[in-house]
């Protein structure tokens, strides 16, 4: 319950310094700022707890994640003279915050029963979906269907490699954390790498 715990609460401090770095990067007053970090950082897992009942969702309940996000925000805005390259920190803690939530959603998919190609795509809704609102909210294309980022799909084969580590004679913990850092991974050096699915041109 603790490692749960850490995940949650990294996940959301991942995600909200990514929402307000990607806020700052666009002039966006404190107020704005404050809304994308939101957003990104309760997006995904406001819609995941809408599919799968939990409802009020969770940061109704529970005032201890708006504290940390409005302080991980606070914190982001203050020391944003020290961020020397604002696209690749953004993309840090975007890829970090994408492997916590993934590993999140595929937890609560596990806790409620539901089977393995389920817990995989809840895992994802959570993990990318409060990317797609803050990169609506700011007027650009989601990185979710972004050329050059591997997004969605480094949520699915991470999904898919939790599974498989399942059934290994492997700690939960282990398990748990080498799914993140293989998201992360893949993200970071799909990106630096250009690596991307294939695109398909009209005829």
């Amino acid at each position: 319950m603790e490692f749960f715990s850490f995940i949650n609460i990294a996940g959301t401090i991942a995600f909200t310094a990514s929402g307000t770095l990607a806020a700052m990067r666009k002039n966006l007053d404190i107020f704005g700022v404050l809304v994308i970090a939101f957003v990104t950082s309760v997006g995904g897992g406001t819609i995941r707890d809408m599919l799968i009942g939990h409802l009020p969702v969770r940061w109704i309940l529970d005032s201890s994640i708006i504290l940390l996000i409005i302080g991980v925000t606070g914190l982001t805005v203050l020391f944003r003279s020290k961020i020397d390259h604002l696209d690749k920190t953004l993309t840090f803690f975007d890829s970090l915050g994408l492997g916590f939530f993934a590993l999140r959603g595929i937890q609560e998919g596990i806790a409620v029963q539901l089977n393995i190609p389920s817990c995989i795509i809840l895992g994802t809704i959570t993990a990318c979906f409060g990317g797609v609102i803050r990169d609506i909210l700011l007027n650009e294309i989601p990185a979710l269907f972004r050329t050059g980022q591997l997004y969605a799909t480094v949520c699915i084969i991470g999904g898919c490699l939790f599974f498989v580590l399942q059934q290994l004679n492997i700690s939960d913990e282990l398990i748990e954390i080498t799914t993140v850092l293989f998201i992360f991974g893949i993200r970071t050096l799909a990106i630096k790498k250009n690596i991307h699915l294939p695109k398909i041109n009209k005829m």
